[in-house]
């Protein structure tokens, strides 16, 4: 992730929350010394919660990669220079992460909890355990048809998902 170590991940890990992980650890041990690293690490993760959260702006990719930048080359210590790694790698070779994150408001490994949708396939036998745990009655459907749930009703907890028998209910 940009400091010399390997992490495994797969594609259930959403990049750009990992990256955010980073900048929090950073952020959090970062000694308050210098500027940049105080208050620059401060804005890339400001800037890395709205896109996680689905509020993310059109300039924000942009934002990021200048800010990164300026903070590797004027940091005082060896923390704030590597601390903008995770986010340029990232960049680098998950740029379509951040770019459905906040063109699509969707998370391709939907991890990002404010931007899961779930969906019911027709894999749907109409059993209606899917409805009877929603609690907040998003799903509709009668007996042995396909059930849909109702997105704007929808709190993304995922009971459903867990009590689908068919795993006709996907997350995306």
């Amino acid at each position: 992730m940009g400091s010399g170590g390997l992490v495994v991940m797969d594609e259930d890990t959403c990049m750009v929350d990992l990256a955010r992980f980073f900048l929090t650890f950073t952020q959090a041990e970062s000694c308050g010394k210098c500027t940049p690293c105080r208050e620059g690490t401060k804005r890339m993760l400001e800037i890395l919660n709205r896109i996680t959260e689905g509020k993310g702006k059109a300039g924000d990719i942009a934002l990021l990669e200048d800010l990164a930048k300026n903070i590797k080359a004027t940091a005082l210590c060896g923390l704030g220079q590597t601390a903008p790694n995770p986010v340029l790698s990232t960049l680098r070779y998950f740029r379509h992460e951040y770019e459905a994150h906040i063109n699509e408001k969707r998370c391709p490994a939907g991890a990002c909890g404010a931007l899961a949708s779930f969906s019911i396939t027709e894999a749907c036998k109409g059993c209606s355990l899917c409805k009877k745990v929603c609690p907040v009655n998003a799903i509709s459907g009668e007996a042995k048809a396909l059930h849909a749930i109702n997105k704007d009703v929808c709190i993304k907890c995922g009971a459903c998902v867990e009590k689908c028998p068919f795993k006709a209910i996907i997350k995306g």
